[in-house]
């Protein structure tokens, strides 16, 4: 008998929504991959989360059945919504660096820092065959990564701290956030995009030019019709990611979303063949092979 308040979680739904979730987030991180030569990263967070709460705001208009109000747990929101900033953040920074599927493998560290973190905050249970799906997911992203090769550089700490941010943020949606509607926590977080990207623009524009260079440091970029779109896409994926993670976190155990996570790593490496002709070795095939059989794995546990 399910207690009185409390949600029943509902994981096919949440199991389908992060995979859609994080295809949508990796084809819009390999696009700013794509175009960091042409945009800087504030200029990104600021505009396409300008083009993006309208939308939010109209849909929640249109689906809504009680009047606007803001998040019962306010704080929490906020706090939530600027862990997911810095986890961008440092994401973000490393993409022009590293190859898309290193980045990718760095980042998705994560389910060991969720499921860990499950077990430390939220008091999750993880079984024998649990810890060694974690492993095995480990070992298969340190594959892809292979910290002694030349890929290998400072930028691959950044992926890390960005995955310890997300699962900070993930564990934060269904401890304290998990009553409150997707589209006020996408809204958040946009809403601190604009904040966050708004007050960094004004400090770099006090800077003088010569150091005014790079995906954090340079100039706003001319907008085109091009620029645009591509804003449009970053917006719709931003829009698909900000609303399914929340979802996702909300109807399931933070242990076995975060081992669907591991989706991005192979969504990112198709991205990486047909943009960057980027093509993974039999190394990388077998670590991406072990990262899907952690997470069959997991699934297993969950029967148990």
């Amino acid at each position: 008998m399910t207690e009185p308040g409390k949600q029943i979680d509902n994981i096919p739904l949440a199991v389908a929504v992060i995979v859609a979730t994080v295809l949508a987030l990796s084809f819009g991180d390999a696009l700013i991959k794509l175009t960091s030569n042409s945009f800087v990263i504030w200029q990104i967070f600021v505009i396409r989360s300008l083009i993006a709460i309208p939308c939010l705001l109209i849909f929640i208009k249109i689906t809504a059945k009680e009047p606007f109000r803001f998040p019962d747990a306010v704080v929490w929101t906020i706090v939530r919504s600027l862990l997911l900033v810095g986890m961008w953040i440092s994401y973000y920074v490393s993409l022009p660096h590293l190859e898309l599927s290193v980045a990718a493998a760095a980042y998705y560290t994560l389910p060991i820092f969720i499921t860990l973190f499950s077990a430390l905050i939220v008091g999750d249970r993880i079984t024998g065959l649990g810890w060694i799906s974690v492993v095995t997911g480990f070992i298969g992203v340190l594959l892809v990564l292979r910290p002694k090769t030349g890929d290998f550089n400072t930028y691959a700490f950044y992926p890390l701290c960005s995955a310890i941010l997300y699962a900070l943020a993930m564990i934060l949606t269904r401890t304290k956030c998990r009553s409150e509607h997707p589209l006020l926590l996408s809204l958040a977080l946009n809403i601190s995009f604009v904040f966050v990207g708004g007050l960094a623009a004004l400090y770099l524009s006090t800077l003088p030019d010569d150091l005014r260079q790079g995906f954090l440091l340079s100039p706003w970029s001319a907008m085109g019709i091009p620029e645009w779109i591509s804003m449009g896409v970053l917006a719709v994926a931003i829009l698909i990611g900000s609303i399914g993670a929340a979802i996702a976190y909300q109807n399931g155990p933070p242990a076995m979303i975060g081992i669907f996570d591991f989706a991005y790593v192979g969504f990112a490496v198709l991205w990486g063949i047909l943009f960057f002709k980027e093509i993974p070795d039999s190394i990388s095939v077998t670590g991406i092979a072990m990262i899907v059989g952690a997470g069959i794995m997991s699934l297993r546990q969950k029967r148990q």
